[in-house]
């Protein structure tokens, strides 16, 4: 199953396996670990299913972290952190030379259902996590992928980039006023949060920061196309009230900043996932959502 690997993956993978006795394992293995099977093969990463009396997922990188903008240190504290309150798989080996990550692996339950409330749960409990000293830069980011589109996909960069103005006045916006910044996972989607034995778990740490609590609610809102009812829903219970009107479009002109950040991220890849073209979908998204913010003009308090 390894050989399926790319070359310089496969000897990634097998020198972090031929470290499992610094794994921090408790009671230690029994041998070495061996592949059970790929799990995922992404645009950014390589896991790997393995098994040594119990089962790990092992996560190579495919791309260059610090290209990305990505703290591979940080995440690995942020994980630390989440496992102790029960919120993410426990971190058991680390190497930012190998670019490998090795955590338990979380069997997955059968039903893995949308269930606003739980997720909004989850947001809240990582949201009091420990604070870190790396945050989060919207601006400074989007800037970096839009550089990064403009080199890899210079026609379809320069189309979404004409929504730039309109982007940047909605985060400027939702920046206004004193907002605290919290530790944020930035990427909590569905395909990152899992149910197993009945609790939901947050993986991929990747993008955690310091941040805004409003954009890591968007991220969720708008990352899962959540409905009007659902996004209701999401504030109601995460905040233990209903959301104010400040509030609401705090989320939604957030909302309009991962929908373009989004866009720009695919571009941005050695090998984009949605190939040469703009999604007329997601751009139709993004330009709606755009229309709705700036019927707001009034910052909120």
């Amino acid at each position: 199953m390894a050989a399926a690997l790319p070359g310089n993956i496969r000897l990634k993978l097998e020198q972090t396996l031929a470290q499992w006795r610094q794994w921090d394992c408790h009671p230690g293995l029994p041998g070495a670990p061996t592949v059970v099977g790929l799990l995922t093969r992404g645009l950014s990463n390589y896991s790997v299913l393995v098994e040594a009396g119990r089962r790990f997922v092992v996560r190579i990188d495919g791309i260059n972290p610090a290209a990305h903008s990505l703290n591979r240190q940080g995440e690995w504290h942020s994980l630390g952190a989440a496992h102790r309150a029960g919120l993410a798989p426990a971190p058991r080996y680390f190497n930012p030379e190998l670019g490998s990550l090795v955590c338990d692996y979380l069997e997955p339950d059968a039903l893995q259902p949308l269930t606003v409330a739980d997720v909004a749960t989850l947001l809240h409990d990582i949201h009091q996590l420990p604070a870190r000293h790396h945050r989060l830069d919207l601006a400074e980011r989007l800037l970096g992928y839009e550089k990064r589109a403009a080199q890899h996909q210079p026609v379809p960069a320069a189309r979404l980039s004409a929504l730039r103005p309109a982007v940047l006045r909605a985060l400027s916006r939702a920046q206004w006023g004193q907002h605290p910044t919290v530790l944020c996972h930035h990427d909590l989607l569905r395909a990152n949060r899992l149910y197993s034995a009945g609790r939901l778990y947050a993986l991929d740490w990747e993008y955690s920061a310091m941040g805004s609590r409003w954009y890591d609610l968007a991220v969720v809102a708008a990352g899962d196309a959540m409905t009007p009812e659902q996004v209701d829903t999401l504030l109601q219970v995460y905040l233990g009230r209903t959301a104010s009107a400040a509030e609401r479009q705090s989320v939604e002109r957030y909302g309009c900043v991962y929908r373009y950040l989004e866009l720009l991220w695919y571009l941005a890849q050695d090998h984009p996932g949605l190939g040469p073209l703009l999604p007329e979908e997601r751009l139709a998204g993004l330009t709606t959502a755009l229309e709705r913010a700036d019927q707001h003009p009034t910052p909120p308090a």
